[in-house]
């Protein structure tokens, strides 16, 4: 595993951002991002009658990819690791080079 650089912002507020390493692993489905971080730029989940791990949506940014996408995120436990997982990581149309650890477009064919 590797770390890139992540912007984050409230799909609601987008001037409300932070910017954080993230680990990228593709065996993770989902990205994970610590509740208190996200708290910090105003990004809640409604609970409900379950305190599972709470799927909401956040803005991304990773340097080199011009867009900014929305994406799933896992609210993670306070302290936990920011991971960028494999739905973000298609979201962007990009994938692991595990020679050169960085991240690299997939190559598709249109048809």
């Amino acid at each position: 595993m590797f770390q890139v650089s992540v912007k984050v912002a409230n799909p609601h507020v987008p001037s409300k951002t932070f910017e954080e390493k993230f680990w990228v692993n593709p065996r993770d489905l989902y990205t994970s991002v610590p509740e208190d971080r996200l708290r910090d730029i105003d990004i809640t989940a409604s609970r409900g009658g379950r305190d599972d791990r709470l799927l909401i949506e956040a803005v991304f940014t990773i340097p080199g990819y011009e867009e900014s996408l929305t994406c799933p995120v896992v609210l993670a436990p306070p302290g936990s690791p920011y991971v960028l997982g494999a739905t973000a990581l298609a979201n962007f149309g990009v994938e692991v080079d595990p020679k050169s650890n960085q991240l690299r477009p997939i190559a598709i064919v249109i048809a």
